[in-house]
């Protein structure tokens, strides 16, 4: 199991379990040292259980992105209820790490495979993971994103931004 994984993992069996946050050892390997934007995703039985990140970093490090973005996963997606004990074994894990956003002028530089997406308009904004099963072309992977942020799907007046992830599972 990769090391991202196995402390998301971690923090969620120790905050479901006890209410405790996992605290950070004193040398913390050095890819946990920088900064990015981090998703933990949830899955049980092969179904999504939670989902929560954050596109970029608000943390000090990605150990503490990871911690942070792991318990929400666990407990504040509001798709779902909390993840109970009872739970823990059967849910997998995957921790995807984001390159910064960047800004594109047209739909031609995106790849729904490749790039994960993100919409603004004004306040709005919506965010795609890339290599999602069932999102095959650029036109569902918009739709789907303006669709989270809450703005018409067909609104072609939006900010777009690709990125790519490390995905760790």
């Amino acid at each position: 199991m990769h090391p991202y994984v196995e402390l998301a993992k971690n923090a969620i069996k120790e905050y479901v379990k006890s209410k405790k946050i996992l605290t950070m050892s004193e040398e913390l390997p050095p890819e946990m040292k920088s900064k990015a934007g981090v998703f933990v995703s949830l899955k049980k039985q092969g179904q999504l259980r939670g989902c929560i990140g954050t596109f970029l970093p608000i943390c000090e490090n990605i150990y503490q992105e990871i911690v942070r973005n792991a318990i929400s996963a666990a407990t504040e997606d509001p798709r779902f209820y909390p993840v109970q004990a009872d739970e823990l074994e059967d849910i997998t894990y995957s921790v995807d790490v984001l390159s910064e956003p960047e800004k594109i002028k047209d739909i031609s530089g995106l790849d729904p495979k490749k790039y994960g997406v993100i919409v603004v308009k004004g306040y709005r904004k919506g965010l795609l993971l890339p290599d999602l099963e069932g999102v095959n072309t650029v036109e569902e992977q918009l739709r789907i994103t303006k669709m989270k942020a809450g703005m018409d799907p067909d609104d072609k007046d939006v900010e777009i931004y690709r990125f790519t992830v490390q995905r760790h599972k």
